[in-house]
């Protein structure tokens, strides 16, 4: 692909979506926009991330959620799109448990509406964000692409492998180009309230106790915004078949180890309250990497340690504290 060619993003107020759109946009790549601005937590987020990171871009932003059929194709009639990154999805492990058919809805659903049209319109290439939780609680030292993947332990992780398995026969059947990118913890400034980094963050500067689940000995290979929207742009820019790709940082933290990252630029020290691990949750994830590295020329640079100073600084700069 070109840079003077459109991409549409969904999701694109979303945490990644806006990331990536913002690396697409300085890239000179045309961007449309397409995020339903729901409330699976403060829409208002997500009207800073646009309004921030977005400013002074030139982009279009259509408000439309993905499960929405006939709003969809508007869009791709009103825009000559070239190619699909499709970030949208109804995110969370515990979530899940509560909504399951808000999962069916965007994750199943919409990625299929987004299959059809791209169909429909002869798209020239289609980027789709899959996720670490489709290896479900696997003993592997390092996952890698290879590994079978048929033991989801959440409803969520579930939705994520039927996004891989839709896209792939439309692959097979249409000769649709696509990347699949299992994203590993992301994290960074902007990122989702749900995650543990903000919602630690936030505790502890308001003396309140953080929740540590798993006794704290989870580990999770955390990867940085920035690294992953490179991830994502050079995935777009790959003239590829079908392939899937880990976007991980490669070297797991503890959670413990995280939230002591988090104590040490903050300056304070968490009141822990340590719980059992939660329904869905899996003791470790670490993403072998050396297939993005050798295809996209990809390369994570961002270590936990200055990511979380990053996301610290960040934090107090945009709350005013």
């Amino acid at each position: 692909m070109s840079n003077k060619e459109t991409v549409l993003v969904t999701g694109g107020a979303g945490f990644i979506g806006s990331h990536v759109s913002k690396s697409l946009i300085e890239k000179g790549y045309s961007v449309v926009v397409v995020d339903n601005f729901n409330e699976y937590y403060d829409p208002e987020l997500k009207k800073k991330r646009v309004e921030s990171l977005l400013k002074g871009a030139d982009f279009t932003l259509y408000r439309v959620d993905i499960s929405d059929y006939e709003s969809l194709k508007e869009v791709f009639k009103k825009e000559d799109v070239d190619a699909v990154c499709h970030l949208a999805a109804q995110a969370g492990v515990r979530y899940s448990l509560e909504h399951p058919f808000v999962y069916e809805s965007s994750n199943v659903l919409g990625t299929l509406n987004l299959l059809e049209l791209s169909k429909d319109f002869d798209i020239k290439k289609f980027v789709f964000a899959s996720s670490s939780s489709v290896y479900g609680d696997s003993k592997k030292e390092k996952f890698s692409e290879g590994d079978v993947t048929d033991s989801p332990v959440s409803l969520y992780a579930a939705t994520k492998k039927a996004t891989e398995l839709l896209c792939y026969s439309y692959h097979s059947l249409y000769k649709i180009p696509m990347a699949g990118l299992r994203y590993f913890t992301v994290y960074g400034p902007y990122g989702r309230p749900d995650m543990a980094l903000f919602k630690f963050t936030e505790n502890i500067l308001k003396e309140d106790p953080i929740e540590v689940y798993g006794e704290g000995n989870m580990e999770r290979d955390f990867t940085y915004i920035d690294d992953i929207a490179k991830g994502t742009v050079k995935a777009i820019e790959k003239d590829l078949s079908f392939e899937i790709f880990n976007l991980g940082f490669g070297s797991p933290v503890s959670l413990l180890g995280f939230i002591e990252l988090i104590e040490e630029h903050l300056g304070k020290k968490a009141e822990k309250k340590f719980l059992p691990m939660q329904k869905g949750d899996v003791r470790k994830t670490s993403a072998d990497t050396s297939k993005a590295n050798e295809v996209l020329d990809w390369e994570p640079k961002i270590s936990a340690e200055e990511g979380v100073k990053k996301f610290v600084d960040w934090y107090r700069e945009d709350n005013c504290i």
